[in-house]
């Protein structure tokens, strides 16, 4: 990402670099993303269908392009029009991976923080926590966890922040222990500053940098896990649209109506691809070892 720069006229006559422009591929994959977020809030007005209503009599119908009562994706098994799902399945991508990183990164800030801080026994649990639940595979965790409470949007919020979570603790974990005994902080104990303030006022911030890139990096993730939940048949249920249900809904129609699939898995690379270059201008800016070059 070293040519994510603005060049401005300094009073010298010469030039200087803003870290923070976007072009190039950022650029374009900022575009991607602002898209991705007009499609997601503007579904019910953008979608020429219901995504949920379906004419069998329109069945499999292939693209057909722009045009009134058109179905510009084609249509699925059941009549439904395929463009009109992948609008309201943008929607659920995106509700469910903001939501998602946003508990798992209080819920890991606030254990990484106290672990950190105290260290000694709330450190050793805290970490043995972590280690155990890492040790096991995500996805059998998830199904586990979404047998036992069913299929349902909170459901797969709550499953992707209890598997989630143990990432950001360690994170601030350990950016916590490189400050805890920095000289600002131990300055801050000595006036009489008392544990809480600290934490949250000298130490917390100055720690937040790497956590804000790994929140970038894990919405993908999240988009892809709930997809990939919700094709298993365990994530959202069949009245509501999710990229992962339509992408279900065609594999058995891939010889014969190749669109099904195609689409909604098109728009979820998009969508992953970009907010992945988002993730890596982002830390290019935030990381000071690569701001210079």
């Amino acid at each position: 990402m070293r040519g994510l720069t603005r060049v401005s006229v300094t009073a010298e006559g010469g030039t200087r670099r803003s870290r923070w422009a976007i072009h190039g591929p950022a650029a374009v994959a900022f575009g991607v993303f602002v898209l991705l977020v007009i499609a997601a809030i503007g579904a019910p007005w953008l979608s020429p269908f219901d995504p949920r209503d379906g004419r069998i009599l329109d069945s499999l119908t292939a693209p057909e392009g722009l045009g009134a009562n058109a179905h510009l994706l084609g249509t699925d098994a059941l009549g439904r029009d395929v463009w009109s799902g992948i609008l309201h399945g943008a929607r659920i991508s995106l509700v469910v991976a903001l939501a998602s990183v946003a508990g798992a990164g209080l819920i890991g800030t606030a254990i990484g923080l106290l672990a950190g801080y105290f260290r000694g026994w709330t450190d050793e649990i805290v970490m043995r926590l972590v280690d155990v639940q890492m040790a096991f595979p995500f996805i059998i965790l998830a199904i586990t966890i979404m047998f036992i409470l069913g299929r349902g949007l909170t459901n797969v919020i709550v499953v992707l922040i209890v598997t989630s979570w143990p990432l950001y603790a360690r994170v601030i974990r350990a950016e916590t222990l490189r400050l805890r005994d920095a000289e600002f902080v131990v300055a801050a104990r000595v006036v009489g500053c008392g544990t809480a303030r600290v934490m949250l006022r000298h130490v917390l911030p100055n720690a937040v940098t790497p956590l804000i890139v790994v929140a970038t990096f894990a919405v993908p993730q999240m988009i892809i896990f709930e997809a990939g939940l919700s094709f298993l048949g365990v994530g959202m249920p069949a009245a509501v649209v999710s990229w992962g249900t339509l992408i279900a809904d065609g594999r058995s129609y891939l010889d014969q109506a190749w669109w099904i699939s195609t689409f909604p898995g098109i728009a979820l690379m998009l969508t992953v691809l970009s907010i992945n270059i988002l993730g890596d201008w982002l830390r290019d800016r935030l990381d000071p070892r690569l701001r210079n070059l």
